[in-house]
């Protein structure tokens, strides 16, 4: 009845304006007078606390996001008296083991990025068009490599690799080669066995990245512009190059993209082959004289502006050629049942990719059981222990940095979904002036390599406000004699892994109606109280996936972990397995050891992310 209708309170903050041109009457005033109808403010109460929001949360990115890419920049064109120069930077490039070293780096990321777009692109279209016996199952499995970092896989791949290895010891059981001389040296010698080492190991890893990124793409394409080329008397040749692959293109090159930067930037694989000349490496090296010689600075700028142009030219250049359907699938996409020869074939060749994944994983596994020297000449190990998993759980070393990784990681994925819910609700749910800017600077630590991201923060932690000579001295420091990593390595696991979370939350929003919120607002809950009881329940799977992510890989980080850690007592457990690994008799061993529990922690948390997340799990890894 429209006269029991009552219009919202105008003082309230949370009211829902009424729309302009309402047929409701405005209230009367005393003796049938109507009263002066007040302005509107400029700003309502809800607004001003979103944009007071998304001030805070603009302020937090641009402290702990541009400020360290800034100082790391800044670093390398300044000199000892605080003026401008170029003779840092100029001084890499006169400098041949710099420019080897950046030119390895740039080889390993694009042979790496290739390899894995031939692994992927046929596994992604036979995924995505085809259906054979055992695709259930073995598709399941293409996360697999996800689960262990490729520094520690390279333990496993240098124990199947080396020259008394289960490979070579194999070759020599079938009589292809001398059993009494030394084998082949594929991780050595004139084959390139470190490079190409480093880049296999890196594909075999980086792989899932792209394949989740092709198969939504052609999950989304309209099986009606195949059908109209099908028509026109197209080839299937030719359909896929002139209609699947340009509309496929944007989704190639996002997961190309992070795979390309993730690998050229990459340092704990190259460490564990002892591939030092690459500039990773050389980075990792100049963190001890960073307090006197700016030239890590200078080299860390070429890396960063190395990795932005290539982004960039790529962005222009693939992606300027890429096109768009008007639509999305109108009608479901026709899978064509694979049998016979054709069906085994199509299981055969996914069982082949994932067994190759898989190996290094199956070494590190075997390392961590056998005994002391017992893998040695021979394919599988003559002696097996449990001796090593308990030294993994009762050393000194071993149980600090995993009590030290669970305490980063859990404080990095509390805060990453505290900002990643404001950043998603922003973003998505209320649209406020300069979101779009907000959610791109969420996106930007995928873009920038972690490296640089580390190597500033080590930065940040010697200027005004935190060196030792400032106001907050000591809160943050990473060289000098009592170092605190502490709340940088925390911030900078939370940083790195922050657009997990805003994807996931955002992918939840953007399926959830906000009417529910509204009703919410209307019946007199404030913002807050409608974002906690009304949109958190309804996305807590979104948030769930996201925040395993968060963990799990902030468990596992390298790039931050060896950077920043300087002191045992606050290594993470990568930089504890790095250690192990570099000491003489059971310390591989046990780095075996503790690389499978990782191994394990991942496993769980990316198989309860795929089962949350689905399909939409590819969205995390695109810039």
């Amino acid at each position: 009845m429209p006269d029991a209708m009552t219009p919202p309170e105008q003082d309230s903050p949370d009211a829902v304006s009424l729309d302009h041109g309402s047929s409701l009457q405005p209230p009367q005033g005393p003796a049938g007078m109507t009263p002066p109808l007040r302005r509107a403010p400029l700003i309502r109460g809800r607004d001003l606390y979103r944009y007071g929001l998304l001030a805070i949360i603009f302020g937090i990115l641009g402290i702990f996001l541009i400020w360290p890419i800034l100082l790391t920049v800044a670093g390398g064109f300044t000199d000892t008296d605080g003026g401008f120069t170029l003779s840092y930077l100029l001084s890499i490039f006169n400098d041949p083991i710099y420019m080897k070293g950046l030119a390895n780096s740039l080889l390993i990321a694009t042979f790496t990025t290739l390899l894995c777009l031939v692994i992927t692109l046929p596994l992604a279209i036979i995924a995505t068009k085809f259906d054979f016996p055992g695709k259930v199952a073995i598709s399941s499995l293409i996360l697999v490599p996800l689960i262990l970092p490729p520094f520690v896989g390279a333990i496993g791949l240098r124990a199947l690799l080396g020259r008394f290895g289960a490979i070579n010891t194999l070759l020599a059981d079938i009589g292809l080669i001398d059993p009494n001389a030394p084998g082949i040296d594929f991780l050595g010698g004139a084959l390139g066995g470190q490079f190409w080492s480093v880049v296999v190991m890196e594909a075999l890893h980086l792989y899932p990245i792209i394949y989740l990124n092709i198969s939504a793409s052609l999950a989304n394409l309209d099986p009606a512009l195949d059908e109209a080329a099908v028509n026109l008397g197209a080839s299937r040749w030719k359909r896929f190059w002139k209609c699947t692959f340009p509309l496929i293109v944007p989704g190639i090159f996002a997961g190309a993209t992070i795979v390309f930067i993730w690998s050229f930037t990459e340092l704990g694989t190259p460490l564990m082959f002892d591939y030092y000349n690459v500039t990773p490496v050389q980075v990792f090296w100049g963190i001890n004289e960073i307090s006197d010689n700016p030239r890590p600075y200078a080299l860390v700028v070429v890396m960063l502006v190395v990795a932005i142009a290539l982004y960039m030219l790529g962005k222009f250049i693939f992606g300027g050629k890429a096109y768009e359907m008007q639509a999305k699938a109108s009608v479901a996409a026709q899978v064509k049942r694979l049998t016979g020869f054709k069906g085994l074939a199509a299981l055969t060749l996914f069982v082949t990719i994932t067994l190759l994944a898989v190996l290094p994983h199956i070494g590190v596994i075997l390392s961590s059981f056998s005994a002391d020297g017992s893998w040695y000449k021979s394919i599988l190990p003559s002696e097996f222990t449990l001796s090593h998993y308990s030294q993994a759980l009762t050393h000194d070393l071993a149980m600090d940095s995993i009590r030290n990784s669970l305490i980063y990681a859990l404080a990095a994925m509390v805060f990453c979904a505290i900002i990643g819910i404001a950043i998603s609700y922003l973003t998505v749910r209320v649209k406020v002036r300069g979101s779009f800017l907000l959610d791109s600077l969420a996106m930007l630590p995928l873009a920038v390599p972690g490296l640089v991201m580390a190597f500033g923060y080590v930065a940040m932690s010697l200027k005004w406000p935190f060196g030792e000579k400032h106001i907050l001295g000591g809160l943050f420091s990473v060289v000098g004699e009592n170092p605190n990593p502490v709340p940088l390595l925390i911030i900078a696991y939370t940083i790195r892994r922050l657009p997990y979370i805003v994807r996931s939350t955002s992918s939840g929003l953007q399926q959830t109606s906000g009417l529910l919120e509204e009703a919410a607002l209307n019946l007199g809950a404030s913002t807050m109280t409608s974002i906690r009881r009304v949109v958190v329940p309804l996305i807590m799977a979104n948030i769930i996936a996201g925040s395993i992510l968060v963990f799990s890989f902030a468990m596992l980080e390298v790039s931050d972990s060896l950077i920043l850690a300087q002191q045992e007592g606050d290594y993470p457990i990568t930089k504890a397995i790095w250690t192990f690994y570099s000491r003489l008799g059971d310390g591989p061993y046990i780095a075996s050891a503790m690389g499978v529990w990782g191994m394990a922690l991942l496993t769980v948390t990316l198989v309860g992310a795929s089962v949350l997340m689905g399909k939409k799990l590819g969205a995390i890894f695109r810039v």
